[in-house]
């Protein structure tokens, strides 16, 4: 039984690792950075900023925006906004923490849209 566990335990240990890795280098919008920025819009109470950048992939591939929330209070910052095929950002606030962008409404403390998800 302890001969399984010194096999099992490594490999399963290196799945996870290898899942972890994939998820991040291709599906995490965390970690994409903005190129131009095109918008920028402060919410009703002045605590959220949300930026909006347009990214250009080059001559093989449309345009794409992202968007990040800036916690103005803690300087935090996540994007939470991505989408391809799309060259503006049309920002509207519904509340203090409601967001619409291009149609999609997010609550920037907690939700994130990427249009690989759909």
């Amino acid at each position: 039984m302890k001969k399984y566990l010194k096999v099992i335990i490594p490999v399963l240990l290196v799945i996870v690792l290898g899942a972890y890795a994939i998820h991040w280098a291709f599906f995490d919008i965390r970690r994409i950075d903005g190129q131009e920025l095109i918008n920028e819009v402060t919410s009703p109470d002045g605590k959220y900023t949300i930026s909006a950048y347009l990214n250009n992939g080059g001559a093989t591939t449309d345009y794409a925006v992202l968007c990040s929330v800036k916690n103005n209070q803690t300087e935090k910052e996540k994007n939470i906004y991505w989408n391809y095929h799309c060259a503006e950002a049309n920002i509207e606030w519904n509340d203090k923490d409601i967001v619409t962008i291009n149609g999609i409404e997010l609550d920037v403390t907690k939700d994130t849209y990427d249009f690989r998800n759909e």
